[in-house]
């Protein structure tokens, strides 16, 4: 039988503070989760002519290899400073950053060909995650695909001894392994594919799936623009974005 999840007690509004202190080092922190974000992005395929939307997009390493790729793209994270960081890596004037939750994607329905989530998904609490994908399947387009990278949750003694840390040390050690595969799923997505591996001995898995349209009742509506910073305006940002208002 599979044990649960382990649960993420940390607020919101703490988890803010806390990026916004690592910002300036967070690429140190975070160079092993690298390699793994690439191969998300190399099985995400994103096209030139495609809308992107990246959550938790931190100091802005994928969005990099976007802009390279010359898609539209909006980001979106908890940390201001977080972004911050990434627009003075990213100059490029299709590429939109926004400062917002992940629970509460400030677009309408049906804006994105694609969204990508690397070491993100596991920040969530668990009762929080299915409502998470709901969002992100309403605001993918009826053939669209989410890339999401996750440590995932395996009866490994390497998982447990991680788990161990994070119940002591949540406020440090605040991400945990998921049922990546399972909680798609449930949330309506179909795994098109997959792969695992391993970081410093625990397993990284790396998912793309696509919106199932008949999970969910599509709706036109979408939260209110007044609840969220954005931080610099995408000049060339599907028709949708132009409603909100950018600065």
């Amino acid at each position: 039988m599979k044990s649960e999840m382990e649960r993420v007690p940390r607020p919101k509004y703490k988890a803010r503070e806390s990026y916004n202190i690592m910002s300036r080092w967070y690429d140190l922190f975070t160079s092993s989760e690298k390699r793994f974000t690439d191969i998300g992005i190399q099985m995400l395929d994103a096209q030139s002519n495609e809308s992107i939307l990246e959550i938790g997009c931190g100091t802005g390493y994928a969005l990099v290899e976007f802009a390279r790729k010359g898609g539209r793209v909006v980001a979106i994270d908890l940390s201001e400073k977080m972004l911050q960081v990434a627009r003075r890596k990213v100059r490029s004037t299709c590429i939109g950053l926004c400062q917002a939750d992940g629970l509460s994607i400030p677009f309408p329905d049906n804006s994105f060909d694609a969204i990508f989530i690397s070491f993100t998904l596991e920040l969530f609490d668990t009762p929080e995650i299915p409502n998470a994908l709901k969002e992100y399947h309403r605001t993918l387009q009826p053939d669209g695909r989410i890339g999401i990278v996750s440590l995932a949750k395996q009866e490994t003694a390497a998982v447990r001894i991680y788990e161990w840390f994070h119940r002591k040390m949540p406020t440090f050690i605040d991400c945990r392994p998921i049922y990546l595969q399972r909680i798609l799923k449930e949330a309506g997505f179909q795994v098109r594919e997959s792969t695992i591996k391993k970081m410093w001995g625990l397993p990284v898995e790396i998912v793309i799936a696509k919106k199932r349209l008949e999970c969910f009742e599509r709706k036109n509506t979408a939260p209110a623009m007044t609840e969220y910073n954005i931080i610099t305006e995408c000049q060339h940002s599907p028709p949708p974005h132009k409603r909100y208002k950018i600065y």
